[in-house]
């Protein structure tokens, strides 16, 4: 199973001068994918985690805001990836946009967003899922679908639809600060384009004109 890549080329002259512009460029791409049904959500990410023994676990979450500061997701603290944050806060974030042959790898720390912030999201999203994250120790091992849904029955009981429903004290925000950022772009034969974003560095690196001060830019070998 096999395909080529004739979807495009990426190349260092035309990069971002850091990489959440170049992020906000490509995903813009991406949303306008999502329009067409070519993707179905564009800001679908696979979250990789690690605890204190190394031993890795992945997930898929949702993007709920990016800027200089970092990407964000929101979770339940005591879920697998909420206990291995706390024990290492490392992680590393993976953008499989593959209809328009493109990826977005991204390195980093995890630290938790603000108490308001958490809040303001957390009032954003439907009654339900507010609900719902009272209802569920997220990873925790369940009897049956039927205690499940017992529990979202007392809690939506206790918090009909149009009450207020408090922040559990256990669930919040995430924002994983970049220490590196790739973007990878398909390409024919295997020889996709990788050009990788790398805190600390003068900027210009690896011939890339325009890249901004404290980021280098290294290609790498696909």
């Amino acid at each position: 199973m096999r395909e080529q890549y004739r979807v495009g080329t990426f190349d260092q002259a035309d990069l971002a001068e850091d990489p959440y512009e170049q992020f906000a460029r490509w995903f813009a791409d991406v949303v306008r994918a999502a329009g067409t049904g070519v993707i179905a959500e564009p800001n679908a990410m696979v979250v990789s985690t690690a605890g204190a023994g190394g031993v890795p676990s992945s997930r898929t979450v949702l993007l709920k805001g990016y800027d200089r500061r970092g990407f964000v997701f929101f979770s339940n603290h005591g879920s697998r990836k909420g206990r291995e944050l706390a024990a290492n806060p490392h992680v590393s974030l993976l953008f499989p946009w593959h209809p328009i042959a493109r990826q977005v790898i991204v390195g980093g720390r995890a630290e938790r967003v603000p108490e308001a912030e958490t809040a303001a999201y957390f009032h954003s999203r439907p009654h339900a899922s507010q609900v719902a994250a009272w209802a569920s120790e997220q990873s925790r091992v369940v009897e049956s679908r039927a205690v499940l849904e017992e529990s979202y029955a007392e809690r939506a009981a206790r918090w009909p639809q149009g009450s207020q429903v408090p922040v559990p004290p256990y669930w919040g925000g995430y924002r994983v600060v970049a220490a590196s950022v790739e973007f990878w772009q398909g390409r024919e034969n295997r020889l996709h384009d990788r050009l990788r974003y790398v805190a600390g560095g003068a900027g210009g690196a690896g011939g890339a004109g325009g890249v901004g001060e404290g980021w280098a830019v290294e290609r790498l070998a696909p």
